[in-house]
């Protein structure tokens, strides 16, 4: 390939001058080919480059002899240079000046590396904002310290000397600085206080302000040497008009109580580029709940949609259509598609909180959250679009996003861009900037809600203008049946609304919002149920509007809620209550598929990733959120029939073991890390083992079930000890253990609970301890447990805790199950427990029937499965190997234990009757159905029953 030949005379005059120097020197030239298109390129592409070799020809030579221009730099050998070129420095304007040729020669050489093709995007960015760190710290600590020498040094109330810590904003914050950008600061200070040791005492803010001014001057000033960087610090809380330099406590106040929604926007590329690692670690962490929600955000989409509309009013009003950063399907597009999903997403999504717009592009795919296709065309389109900037600012390092207008610069531009012609690069320009202004008009594209939002007739209805009888006429008409009560709840909806104060952008949402909730309601199977319970929960959010924006910004969330509270009251009691739970129906492709164990351990997983080991509050709302969310998929999926009822159980089993190993694991963690481990323990883990009876270890839970738990652990010495630095007995180490997990499970928090348990199986009950060593619960089931218990153990099984202690305690209930037992004693004692039962507990009255308790009902079944495992388990040791009842049933008709076909009858009724059960769970009905229902299986329960209870045993 011919070299690279420059076609301008002009800069090819200026090389000539560097050459002429170097010969007068005795500077080798490289005669190399490469070098020479390499500078020929540069030339013709950075005025700025050309001028500043010509004027400071050294820096090249310098650059040549050093090899820089071909190899990378890291950033020790960067952090290196930078210390020798400052070593000299006495006072500021000698700091100026050293900042100044530093930059100088850097900027040459990452230049040179850009046009030249040595270094790639990724590269340049990270050099240029290495640069800018260093340049801002090596000021600061110096500028700091004669600052200190000359007012005195700035303490806080408890004494400790303060340093000024600077948030980098934009591009610097998120490391992707440009050739010729700003760098946008925000100064901050830990704490008010005084100074100390100086002339006079001086605020704390006095301080900072003095210090932040010689910072911004010493980057920012133009000398003859030019400038370091051109510092813009109107980003900080009130503008210009605000302080420069705030307390974290001023700050915090700001950003709670009266920042803009711009300044969130801003914010998630802040990054602390100076100052104490303590001071910057809390100043994030104050931050990150004012740019992350802890819901999903998508009032985000209409603020940026605003932000947007107004950068392009602003540029059609100067006539710059030609912004590469501001214009259609520019940089600035890209940047809020990803932060769009940020602000919406990041509080819920901790890997979101990241401020590298590729690293969030590709975040977008991964998570699907975006197809992969549109996301490789925005980072290729980013990629392209952020050369062309850089390749514009090379030119004359002046901070534009223009194309050029002439046709001379339009021709470098192609050029540099490895382009003959422009055209030929026009092409690809617009072919990259219509793909991401098609992506972004997608993103933040208005609801397609124009249809119902401008019905007359639907927005009359919510305003109450029209005619009370054509409002019910209209109602009638769109299919609810009872037009005259939904007119009236309409009402009493919107007197409810007033009540509230809602703000203005409240008022809007809903107005938009309140006709898509008629015509999707109106469209369900029972549409004035599906109404009344979407208005509930339109009450319940009215306030937290972002909650507004999300159904309105995404109708497919709202259908799919008016679809499912015509099937049931059940998903939207639970979303008025924890609108969270909204977030669960933005895919219905999750929503319709609940998950099994390893995908729910995963998404805890996530969940908690981000949370502080110490957080308990925060560890408990994350399994709240976890366990309320998938169960919400698993009703979701059990209404609609994507799942068979006979595996719902099994979901719901499955979300709930996965907690409690969950919570054993974070309260066994938090006791270990202050007494250390118990020893003398059977087993390597925990010692510790969370036993589930009932429901729970018969894997039959349904919604809302409480957890039947006993505590059990492995400790084989009495005198056992932990081996911490503050040591306590093995038994009180797991009484608090059981305590915190009893903790963790029920306390009431924002969220709710996680569940109700239930602890009364345990040996003697409520008077026995609460966690007992496997021995003593040995004990106790060998010598002193009722048959009652006995029966109790069949459904129980390890749901948590150490692997060695589980099998241990497998042993111990098969040997307890398979004991030889008299038939007609064990008979009588179960036939004595279910009466009692009933006789407290069976609510069959008034023309219905309790599904679980009445005669003929689940409990019955339950009963003579467990009569016929311990009255066979001896003979037939099988039987001690399931805790459900269907396989149960299963293996007793496998043996012939039951007379003919009972066991198959058993087993259909106790399945239709579940089935009746879970309904009524999700209607949020009374546990009971009309006499009249079910009335084969009950009898035919009832029949088996008196053959198996009450006939003379055999």
């Amino acid at each position: 390939m011919d070299p690279f030949r420059n076609l301008d005379p002009a800069t090819e005059a200026q090389w000539q001058t560097w050459l002429d120097w170097a010969a007068q020197q005795g500077v080798d030239v490289p005669g190399a080919p490469d070098f020479a298109d390499a500078r020929a390129r540069v030339w013709e592409a950075s005025d700025y480059v050309a001028i500043s070799v010509a004027r400071h020809p050294e820096v090249l030579a310098d650059l040549i002899a050093s090899g820089e221009l071909e190899q990378a730099h890291d950033s020790a050998s960067l952090a290196r240079g930078f210390e020798a070129a400052l070593a000299p420095v006495t006072d500021e304007p000698g700091l100026h000046q050293a900042l100044r040729r530093f930059r100088r020669r850097e900027m040459i050489r990452i230049i040179w590396r850009d046009i030249a093709g040595r270094a790639d995007l990724a590269e340049t960015l990270e050099h240029l904002t290495a640069l800018a760190d260093l340049c801002i710290q090596g000021a600061l600590d110096r500028l700091y310290n004669w600052t200190r020498a000359e007012l005195g040094t700035p303490r806080d109330e408890a004494g400790r000397a303060l340093q000024m810590t600077v948030l980098g904003m934009g591009k610097l914050g998120a490391r992707e600085l440009n050739l010729s950008s700003d760098i946008d600061l925000i100064f901050a200070f830990a704490a008010n206080g005084e100074t100390e040791g100086g002339p006079r005492t001086l605020a704390n803010e006095q301080f900072f302000t003095k210090l932040g001014q010689r910072l911004a001057q010493s980057l920012g000033s133009q000398t003859v040497d030019g400038f370091v960087f051109r510092v813009d610090t109107r980003l900080r809380p009130f503008g210009e008009s605000g302080p420069l330099a705030m307390s974290f406590n001023a700050l915090e106040d700001y950003y709670q109580t009266q920042a803009r929604e711009w300044e969130r926007y801003a914010m998630i590329k802040a990054r602390v580029v100076a100052g104490d690692p303590d001071d910057a670690r809390e100043l994030m962490a104050m931050l990150r709940p004012f740019v992350y929600r802890r819901y999903l955000d998508f009032g985000a989409i209409e603020s940026l949609r605003d932000l947007k509309r107004m950068i392009a009013k602003e540029l059609y009003r100067r006539g710059m259509e030609a912004n590469i950063k501001l214009g259609p399907g520019g940089i600035r597009e890209i940047e809020f598609i990803g932060q769009a999903f940020q602000l919406i997403r990041g509080g819920h999504d901790a890997d979101l909180q990241i401020r590298p717009i590729r690293e969030v592009l590709a975040l977008l795919a991964h998570k699907q959250l975006m197809p992969e296709s549109a996301v490789q065309g925005l980072d290729d389109a980013y990629c392209f679009l952020r050369l062309v900037e850089n390749r514009i600012q090379a030119y004359r390092d002046k901070q534009t996003h223009l194309l050029p207008a002439d046709e001379p610069g339009r021709l470098r531009l192609a050029r540099s861009m490895g382009f003959d012609e422009w055209p030929a690069f026009e092409t690809v320009l617009e072919a990259h900037r219509r793909h991401v202004q098609g992506q972004f008009d997608e993103v933040f594209a208005a609801p397609e809600t124009e249809a119902v939002s401008h019905d007359p007739g639907l927005i009359a209805l919510w305003h109450g203008e029209g005619d009370a009888a054509d409002e019910v006429s209209a109602l009638a008409e769109a299919g609810f049946a009872e037009p005259e009560a939904i007119q009236s709840r309409l009402i009493q909806f919107r007197d409810s609304i007033a009540r509230k104060g809602l703000s203005r952008r409240g008022h809007e949402r809903l107005e938009r919002l309140v006709p898509m909730v008629l015509r999707e309601t109106a469209a369900s199977e029972q549409p004035d149920f599906a109404l009344e319970r979407v208005l509930k929960v339109l009450e319940a959010v009215a306030r937290r509007t972002s909650y507004l924006a999300m159904l309105s910004e995404h109708p497919v969330i709202l259908a799919q809620l008016a679809r499912l509270a015509s099937m049931s009251p059940w998903f939207t009691d639970r979303i008025s209550r924890h609108p969270l739970l909204l977030d669960e129906m933005i895919d219905t492709r999750r929503l319709y598929a609940p998950l099994r164990r390893v995908d729910l351990e995963a998404e805890l997983d996530a969940l908690l990733l981000y949370v502080d080991a110490d957080d308990l509050e925060q560890q408990m709302e994350r399994l709240r959120q976890f366990a309320q969310g998938n169960m919400l998929r698993v009703a979701a999926a059990d209404l609609t029939e994507v799942i068979p009822l006979m595996v719902v159980s099994d979901y719901l089993t499955e979300i709930a073991e996965v907690s409690i190993r969950r919570v054993l694991r974070l309260a066994f963690d938090h006791l270990a890390q202050r007494h250390g481990h118990p020893t003398e323990i059977i087993g390597e883990a925990t010692g510790f083992l969370v036993l589930g009876y009932g429901k729970l270890g018969g894997i039959e839970l349904g919604y809302g079930s409480d957890l039947d738990l006993v505590f059990v652990h492995g400790t084989e010495s009495q005198t056992a000890m932990t081996d911490g630095a503050k040591e306590i007995s093995n038994e009180q180490f797991f009484a608090r253990l059981g305590q915190r997990i009893i903790h963790i499970l029920t306390t009431q928090t924002p969220s709710g609970v996680l569940y109700e348990i239930d602890m009364r199986l345990r040996p003697e009950g409520n008077r026995g301890l609460l966690v007992r060593s496997l021995a003593a619960f040995d004990a106790y089931q060998s010598n002193d447990a009722w048959t009652w218990e006995h029966q109790a153990l069949i459904r129980a099984r390890p749901v948590a805790g150490d692997p060695q202690l589980a099998q241990r305690f497998g042993v111990l209930r098969r040997t307890i199950i398979c004991r030889e037992r008299e038939p007609e004693q064990l008979r009588n004692d179960v036939r004595e427990m279910r009466a009692k039962m009933r006789a407290n507990l069976d609510k069959s009255r008034d023309g219905r029937f309790d599904l679980k308790q009445g005669p003929g009902g689940i409990a019955d079944i339950e009963f003579m499965v467990q009569y016929a495992v311990l009255r066979w388990a001896s003979e037939h040791p099988a039987l001690a190997d399931w805790t459900d009842n269907i396989r149960l049933l299963e293996t007793l008709g496998r043996l012939d234990l039951l007379p003919g076909r009972a066991a198959e009858d058993l087993t259909a009724a106790y399945k239709a009757l579940r089935a009746a059960y879970h309904r009524s769970a999700l209607q949020e009905q009374p546990k009971t159905v009309a006499d009249t229902d079910l009335l084969p299986e009950r009898e035919r329960v009832q029949s088996l029953w008196h053959a198996l209870m009450d006939a003379p045993a055999s």
